[in-house]
């Protein structure tokens, strides 16, 4: 983790927390649930290594990003605010950034290519398949049905 730098950046009225390490095109890392930017911590040294700049926030709620308490703070839409602006931040002349998410990012990284496809240069998404609207009419009974109730999602429920 030699040369990863830490920062708070201001962004859609949240303070987020962001690592970040090298130089050249950007590639945001999303990570998923109940995880932080440490978990990219590999992939940012060595994607850094080969001429990248790798930035992997804590998403809006998680680490040393903010918390805000009030539950509606947690749309979709607030957290693709909150991208946005991290992309305008690190990104400021309308470039797009290659995005890798996973999990819980995972599902972040699609909706972001879907509002806002003039930011995303490309988009890798592991260990979450990509399910179009109204395909499932309730993605937790989907998942219950196919892994049981103990899988993490449900049993969060």
């Amino acid at each position: 983790m030699e040369g990863i730098q830490h920062r708070i950046v201001k962004v859609n009225g949240i303070n987020m927390h962001i690592a970040e390490k090298g130089q050249g095109p950007v590639i945001l890392f999303l990570h998923g649930f109940p995880e932080l930017w440490y978990s990219w911590r590999h992939q940012i040294t060595a994607l850094a290594s080969l001429g990248y700049r790798a930035v992997a926030p804590d998403l809006r709620g998680f680490g040393d990003t903010d918390a805000p308490p009030d539950v509606t703070s947690y749309t979709c839409f607030h957290v693709i605010g909150d991208l946005v602006g991290l992309i305008d931040t690190v990104a400021p002349n309308d470039e797009k950034v290659f995005v890798v998410g996973h999990d819980w990012g995972a599902f972040m990284a699609w909706f972001l290519c879907l509002f806002r496809p003039d930011r995303v240069k490309a988009l890798v998404n592991l260990s979450v398949v990509f399910n179009p609207f109204g395909s499932i009419n309730n993605v937790i009974e989907a998942l219950r049905a196919y892994y049981g109730d103990n899988y993490y999602m449900c049993r969060f429920q």
